[in-house]
């Protein structure tokens, strides 16, 4: 629904279709007609953070202890394995399937519940797993960029697949028959956070050294979820994908680490 209302918002915010070739061109690749919208937005989710998301970081990040939040980290991304394992089997990836499944078993017991992430210092990375890139392999389009309140940027596509993963969750559920619905709240709030305090300067880099920080914003998540869509197109044997959006996704990888 909300991205139903935004699109029908868009049509008096859509931008004009240049009319010389080389504008056409870029406008075409740039796949963002939204973007009077989308930049007002944009605008809203940067005051956001500055007003309160960024300073509950800085200040979580002040308070607790880097182990405290490696452990929160841990236990988070261990809740999503179930949601990744499943769309890594509904992308005919069985090896990823495979992998987040031992991963899963091996932190949910050995790790203590993820406190600890056991799994990587065995050998057995991190996959990714989504639905959005369950209806790429599938062949829907992405549909045009789109920038969400508070959530960020995305597309038609991932939007419904985030949608989906959130429904899908098993754990979601547990919570829900459980009477403990705000541990999902707590989930989402905690996720959000904890990523916002691990990319403080990273952020702070881009906006100072970008001559138009919404479309290097726009840029870089474009390449790390085409990076993503590639490796689940591939559906090979299971290798570690990096979900660091502020990462450089052409870059070789560091000398003596595992890519």
């Amino acid at each position: 629904m909300l991205l139903g209302t935004l699109i029908g918002l868009g049509i008096s915010g859509c931008a004009t279709t240049p009319q010389d070739p080389a504008a056409r061109a870029a406008f075409n690749e740039a796949n963002d007609p939204l973007e009077p919208l989308n930049r007002d937005i944009f605008e809203f989710n940067r005051v956001f953070d500055k007003v309160l998301l960024k300073p509950v970081a800085q200040t979580y990040r002040t308070v607790f202890p880097e182990r405290f939040r490696d452990s929160l980290r841990n236990v988070l991304d261990n809740l999503k394995q179930p949601v990744v394992f499943a769309n890594d089997v509904l992308q005919g990836g069985f090896a990823r399937a495979g992998t987040t499944a031992a991963r899963f078993s091996l932190n949910s017991t050995f790790g203590l519940a993820g406190l600890f992430d056991v799994a990587t210092d065995w050998g057995v990375p991190a996959q990714t797993g989504d639905f959005g890139q369950t209806l790429y392999t599938w062949g829907l389009p992405s549909g045009p960029y789109l920038v969400i309140p508070i959530i960020g940027p995305t597309n038609p596509r991932d939007g419904i697949g985030n949608a989906v993963d959130g429904y899908a969750d098993p754990f979601r559920f547990l919570a829900n028959q459980n009477g403990a619905s705000r541990a999902n709240l707590a989930r989402f709030l905690a996720d959000g956070v904890d990523l916002r305090s691990r990319h403080i300067e990273d952020l702070d880099d881009i906006e100072k050294n970008s001559i138009d920080y919404y479309a290097q914003i726009r840029s870089l998540t474009r390449q790390q979820r085409a990076k993503e869509l590639g490796s689940a197109k591939a559906a090979s044997a299971a290798t570690p994908i990096s979900t660091d959006l502020y990462a450089d996704p052409a870059a070789a990888p560091a000398a003596g680490k595992a890519k």
